[in-house]
């Protein structure tokens, strides 16, 4: 049973514990936040002690995982400070807003001994994994072009505003459109070509369009958060093989194979119980579950490694320097 400490109970920490729940080889057993009356009932709720630092829970309870659902510009300090106390890190996306910021994330953990895993939780989504194993086998034939989509309002919800600002968040770019920058260096690898138009505003880079070639094969990537606060969330994808296509887009994900009826996967959910735009649990349960099981297994890390992530960071930050020239 490893014993997982998290910290920042926030939008993402309540979906983080709701699939601790469910989980029988993992425990939520302690839970910081700087607001001590937030930690106070977030653990109350999921039955775990409340601590107003990670410093605090570190000395004060025998844990195994630190979980860091902290703003984006705190990611690579608590890392590295659970890194050096001998606990394995599970840290949301993105990894942090700079490249050396990665590196000294990688660095303390790999001195430590112990295991980084950075939630892109996109190779983890089931429509998701879906389409890479279509291309992966060739079910289809070879893909021709896809299409990735991911677009909402501005995360107004974030505590004390913290994705307002630049210099904390990095902009909806690097905020949102990182899971679709993840995913298809998850799908295809690294590209070709990848040039970037997009819109900047007071909060950064809010709004991309990319366009990356993979030999003949075409991704066109866009995404961002600068819509109105009415307009809702939407992720999307249109992926077009030689024998078929596979389309999840306001609607559930159906592929298309020339002479035969389209077919809909049959795909559980899992209700997620914590605001924002988020109301399936799926792909939470999966990475958490994947990043528990190798942990106890003490298999490596392979569908996201501390160096995949730093890739996507890399690619998703050259897209802001883009759109920014």
């Amino acid at each position: 049973m490893l014993r997982i400490g998290l910290v920042g109970c926030g939008f993402m920490g309540r979906m983080h514990a709701n699939v601790y729940k469910t989980l029988d080889n993992a425990k939520l057993v302690g839970a910081a936040d700087k607001n001590s009356d937030v930690a106070s009932k977030y653990a109350s709720e999921f039955g775990a002690n409340a601590y107003s630092s990670l410093e605090e829970m570190l000395a004060s309870e025998e844990i195994d995982v630190v979980d860091i659902c902290l703003p984006t510009y705190l990611h690579s300090e608590y890392t590295i400070k659970a890194a050096e106390a001998g606990k394995h890190v599970f840290c949301e996306k993105p990894m942090a807003l700079s490249l050396d910021e990665a590196d000294a994330m990688i660095a303390a953990c790999e001195a430590a001994g112990v295991q980084l895993m950075i939630g892109h939780c996109i190779r983890f989504w089931p429509e998701y994994t879906i389409l890479k194993k279509i291309t992966d086998e060739a079910t289809l034939g070879k893909l021709l072009s896809v299409n990735l989509t991911r677009y909402g309002a501005f995360p107004a919800w974030s505590s004390e505003n913290w994705q307002a600002d630049e210099a904390k968040a990095g902009g909806g770019v690097l905020d949102m459109h990182i899971h679709d920058t993840d995913f298809i260096h998850y799908l295809l690898g690294t590209p070709d070509s990848a040039t970037s138009w997009g819109t900047v505003d007071s909060r950064g880079a809010s709004q991309v369009f990319t366009t990356m070639t993979y030999g003949k094969t075409i991704a066109h990537l866009e995404g961002g958060w600068n819509l109105p606060g009415s307009a809702p969330f939407k992720h999307a994808f249109r992926a077009i093989f030689e024998d078929g296509a596979a389309i999840m887009d306001a609607g559930p994900l159906t592929i298309y194979e020339e002479g035969k009826d389209p077919v809909v996967p049959e795909i559980p959910k899992m209700e997620a119980a914590g605001g924002g735009n988020i109301s399936d649990l799926g792909g939470y349960y999966h990475e958490l579950r994947y990043f528990v099981d190798r942990l106890g297994s003490g298999q490596p890390l392979e569908i996201v490694t501390p160096q995949t992530s730093r890739i996507s960071l890399a690619t998703t930050l050259e897209e802001i320097r883009q759109i920014k020239a």
